[in-house]
């Protein structure tokens, strides 16, 4: 037995029993114990750009080398069929989360019938409880007695009052449909639908079908989905990895496309010294005004802020602002309309001017140096063997955003290469990559 080496496998055992050490140490220094999924507490480290880095490193290594782990002893045909019954989780959260199910067990330790849930929201019982009870199976809810269920950790942020609530339903709505096309507009292509998994699913674009009857609702949850998706993936970051201390007084910052400026106003607060001008369609900058006068109204009185309305397809951005500051709108559009956004910033630049687009990097699945216009190599971070080098599981959400995007919207995010590739046709040099979480900050210069 001596000749066979299983070092695959006890590698990884030695990653995760490292990374739990390092979770432990976290939070013992918080003067607290890891808390169990039985825990409804929200915990220490519910915001991403304030959790230790250490501790965001350890969770994205338990995370990869738990799945490659399970994938490698597990039967490669029941790795592909578990794989492919995934939909289902996903199909249940939406049941459950329009249903309201977390928010009729908060303050129910000790739960409530499924027949009841199902009475007070009006399902079908039978049906309702073997959704919970795969959910429950998936660490979603706790099933306490049989047909009993009740909250959990998890299921914690299912409540209607929790911003991550809109986005599950956004995802496991309008994205799960979509994505039931993907290979039907891949394999049977229609002038008819563009290409757009969505709109082959509904017959509309998908901000069109926000403004239909059956869609309203949705497009109504949509904003609110956007919130969620920044506190979960750390919206904050732009604040803290930046060198905004180093920037002069009045350093001005126009925010393209940002809608309510809510990014840039935790960054205001966060650097007092800059100054702020907010652009988005005028029907958004109207929204926008009234966030600001009752969020920071002492920005407007102090003309710290400015909100001017412009359409970034049409017209160039204001002109001679010391950065430009564009949000998750890129990976909303394909290279051409991205492209066209980003030669109405290039024109209104000024030689010192730094473009920061804020937004997914992927990494490649296969180790490779990132190399810049210049030839310097750019170095990602890597994981540790023999994980993949982008973390596999542990960052796969950037990866199922990119798909998100690609069967809405007929869009993409992006890797490194292809940023770089993109600013290039818009006369801007890349400069430096800066590590946000899930997101970076890229930044651009005039070339």
């Amino acid at each position: 037995m001596s000749g066979f080496n299983n070092t695959h496998i006890t590698a990884l055992t030695a990653l995760i029993n490292g990374a739990v050490q390092d979770v432990i140490t976290e939070y013992a220094a918080v003067g607290q114990a890891v808390p169990s999924l039985d825990s409804l507490e929200p915990g220490p480290f519910q915001i991403p750009e304030e959790t230790p880095v250490r501790l965001i490193k350890a969770i994205q290594v338990i995370a990869a080398a738990c799945a490659q782990l399970s994938y490698t002893v597990t039967p490669p045909g029941a790795v592909m069929v578990n794989k492919s019954l995934e939909h289902e989780e996903p199909a249940c959260l939406l049941v459950v989360t329009e249903a309201r199910i977390a928010d009729l067990l908060l303050n129910k330790p000790q739960g409530l019938p499924a027949s009841e849930l199902a009475s007070l929201s009006s399902l079908d019982a039978a049906k309702l409880t073997r959704i919970l009870r795969l959910l429950a199976t998936k660490h979603c809810f706790k099933e306490v007695k049989p047909g009993v269920f009740a909250n959990n950790r998890l299921s914690m942020k299912l409540l209607s009052s929790d911003t991550v609530s809109s986005i599950v339903c956004l995802l496991t709505d309008e994205s799960l449909r979509a994505s039931a096309y993907l290979n039907d507009t891949l394999t049977d292509p229609s002038e008819m639908d563009g290409g757009i998994p969505f709109r082959r699913a509904t017959g509309y674009p998908f901000f069109d079908y926000h403004k239909t009857r059956q869609g309203l609702k949705k497009g109504q949850r949509f904003p609110r989905a956007m919130v969620g998706w920044g506190d979960v993936t750390g919206k904050g970051f732009l604040a803290k990895v930046y060198p905004w201390t180093s920037q002069p007084r009045d350093t001005t910052i126009c925010d393209v496309g940002g809608g309510n400026g809510h990014v840039t106003m935790g960054l205001m607060k966060a650097h007092p010294h800059i100054k702020l001008i907010l652009q988005d369609q005028p029907q958004v900058i109207e929204m926008a005004q009234k966030f600001w006068a009752k969020e920071h109204p002492a920005a407007i009185e102090t003309q710290k802020v400015q909100f001017v309305a412009f359409d970034f397809f049409k017209d160039a951005a204001v002109y001679g602002c010391d950065f430009y500051y564009i949000r998750s709108i890129l990976r909303d559009w394909p290279d051409a309309e991205s492209e066209l956004i980003l030669r109405n910033v290039r024109k209104a630049m000024k030689p010192s001017s730094r473009i920061i687009i804020h937004d997914t990097v992927l990494r490649d699945a296969v180790h490779a140096h990132e190399t810049s216009p210049n030839d310097t190599i750019f170095q990602l971070d890597v994981a540790p063997s023999p994980l993949l080098p982008n973390y596999g599981v542990g960052r796969v959400r950037t990866y199922e955003l990119d798909l998100t995007m690609m069967n809405l919207l007929n869009a993409q995010a992006r890797t490194l290469p292809e940023f770089i590739k993109l600013c290039q046709k818009c006369r801007l040099k890349f400069e430096r990559l800066y590590e946000a979480g899930e997101t970076d900050l890229v930044e651009f210069s005039p070339n």
